[in-house]
């Protein structure tokens, strides 16, 4: 099949459009090369999608002419987005990047005769400070890419109500592994110990919990929505661990596999932070056939071993 993956040079959409290609489909990713974090570290994300067969170019969903980048694609993933919960990021580039991009993208798509399915990559931070609940619950996100992700989702599934547009969104819970952005917990730990700089510890962040799951879980997830996407239509899916860590249980794993500990650098709590999640997946379960499988060690000895590689290869630290 077609497959195109915006946001193919980040996080979640490498892996994706690589486990696409890998799945025999035929691959085109888009991305912005936003310069939220590192470009270099996208640069080379998009090296290893380009390796693994996939076509990637270079477009802004919000200023490109979309029409012939989207033409006869079959699947969507749409896994573009302005992430994190960041004070010195505008609240106008998680409207632009989250629902502008994603009303272009879906105007783009309006007449398509090839489409098949489109998959919005939705998020925990919609449910707000405590991400437990099952998709019916009604959404309180507390910050702005909780809320700009919301409208992006209810977006997608007007679309679908409306105009006949087959889609779902997959709400992900606390996605880690290789590749994450730098500016998340475990990259930052593991980039301490590694000889970075200090991680930043928010004020009452050990305590946190979190449904931390590993990317290929998630990744085998994307697949058996494409494969059951008939039954996924209209639907919003939690897809994450179904059992929450404390992320002082874990800081704690990171110094124990790595054998050296991170220096901290003590924050004032940050506005909009989740305290809680951990994902019901009774849906995913009965629709998907998912459960994720990799246990915190094995998945955080993975990341530990591609930071190290990374950081051999190009001197880059968090």
């Amino acid at each position: 099949m077609k497959v195109l993956v915006t946001g193919a040079a980040g996080f979640i959409g490498s892996h994706l459009a690589e486990r696409m290609a890998a799945a025999g489909h035929q691959v085109r990713g888009l991305d912005n090369f936003d310069s939220y974090y590192a470009r270099p570290l996208k640069v080379r994300n998009a090296r290893s999608v380009r390796a693994a067969g996939c076509e990637l170019l270079e477009a802004d969903l919000t200023a490109a002419d979309l029409a012939d980048l989207v033409a006869g694609s079959e699947i969507v993933f749409h896994a573009a987005a302005q992430p994190g919960n960041s004070a010195v990021t505008p609240f106008a580039s998680y409207v632009r990047n989250n629902l502008q991009a994603t009303w272009c993208l879906l105007e783009a798509l309006r007449r398509s005769s090839s489409l098949q399915f489109f998959v919005n990559i939705s998020t925990s931070s919609i449910y707000g400070h405590e991400a437990t609940a099952p998709e019916s619950a009604a959404p309180q996100p507390v910050s702005h890419y909780g809320v700009t992700k919301l409208a992006a989702e209810q977006l997608v599934l007007a679309r679908q109500r409306e105009d006949g547009i087959p889609a779902c969104s997959l709400r992900l819970f606390s996605v880690y592994g290789e590749r994450e952005r730098p500016d998340k917990l475990f990259p930052r730990l593991i980039g301490s110990a590694l000889g970075g700089p200090a991680c930043p510890l928010y004020e009452g962040s050990r305590e946190h919990s979190r449904s931390f799951t590993y990317v290929d879980d998630v990744m085998d997830a994307m697949e058996r929505v494409l494969e059951r996407h008939a039954d996924c239509n209209g639907e919003v899916i939690n897809i994450g661990n179904d059992r929450d860590y404390r992320s002082g249980e874990l800081i704690d794993l990171v110094q124990s596999l790595m054998g050296a500990a991170p220096r901290f650098s003590l924050q004032p709590r940050r506005h909009g932070d989740q305290l809680r999640t951990c994902a019901d997946i009774s849906k995913a379960r009965r629709l998907l056939d998912f459960a994720p499988r990799t246990s915190p060690v094995e998945g955080l000895r993975r990341e530990i071993e591609w930071m190290r590689e990374l950081a051999q290869e190009t001197g880059l630290k968090n």
